[in-house]
């Protein structure tokens, strides 16, 4: 039996629902894990896009993070939204201290196209965060923008994962979401080899906060003591089903449904 699983999540708000805090919120409990959060920014976005994005003082970033390592503390630190380098830096210096695992989703677009990271940022995060994850969890526009590389095809995508694991990444799970064909297919890697998961494209356009939803799955199942193939194989069901049982919310990009562990999956 696993334990409850402490997940601290350092990512920013979306009014949505979909993405972002509130969909790592979910999925952390649908996953019977806990969720603490330090919130970066707030977003002011739906189905159709962000219209908005608020930073929060770098101050009370820190401070949100202190209050819950001091007292509830946690078992993985998990990364979303972080919008700057300084922010990256300042997360670095957290995840330090804990000393604890970090899953890191390198957010840098929100699904409608709107930037979540100035571009000072992304240097920062391959210098600063990289090197810190236990996971990684980049898309292929992710994964080249850390590496430099043309990322177009799964082999692409293992070539910029050597790369980010050379650069320091104790485990890379590079998503295929966006190499085109009709079958998605997810590598995961480490030094000692890698894992495939693959599976049929789902056509829809609730896809919002598919990789909020993947990356913060993961960092329960660690949490909660499983093993890394264990969790990624856990979250990557999750995510699944989530997708296909997603409840047609909105008009552009909807969500999924992160609760549908609390209804069994028939």
């Amino acid at each position: 039996m696993t334990s409850l699983g402490r997940v601290l999540i350092i990512a920013g708000s979306d009014s949505g629902g979909g993405a972002g805090i509130q969909a790592d919120i979910k999925t952390v409990t649908a996953l019977g894990g806990f969720a603490a959060t330090a919130i970066t920014a707030v977003t002011v976005q739906n189905t159709l896009g962000v219209s908005g994005v608020h930073a929060i003082p770098l101050d009370v970033v820190e401070a949100q993070a202190r209050a819950v390592l001091d007292d509830i503390g946690a078992d993985v630190i998990k990364t979303g939204m972080l919008g700057n380098a300084e922010v990256v830096a300042l997360v670095a210096r957290i995840i330090e201290g804990a000393k604890v695992a970090a899953v890191i989703d390198p957010v840098m677009v929100a699904k409608g196209g709107a930037s979540l990271m100035a571009g000072d940022a992304v240097g920062a995060v391959r210098t600063r965060l990289v090197p810190l994850a236990a996971l990684l969890t980049p898309n292929a526009p992710e994964a080249a923008a850390l590496t430099g590389l043309e990322v177009e095809t799964t082999d692409d995508l293992r070539r910029a994962g050597e790369a980010l694991l050379g650069a320091g990444a104790g485990a890379v799970l590079m998503k295929g979401g966006h190499v085109p064909g009709p079958r998605v297919v997810d590598v995961l890697m480490t030094a000692y080899g890698e894992t495939v998961f693959e599976g049929e494209r789902i056509e829809t356009r609730h896809t919002h906060g598919t990789g909020c939803t993947l990356a913060s799955a993961c960092a329960t199942g660690l949490a909660q003591g499983m093993t890394l193939d264990a969790a990624v194989a856990r979250a990557w069901d999750y995510v699944h089903v989530a997708m296909l049982r997603a409840p047609g919310l909105g008009r552009g990009h909807g969500p999924l449904d992160h609760g549908w562990p609390l209804r069994g999956r028939a």
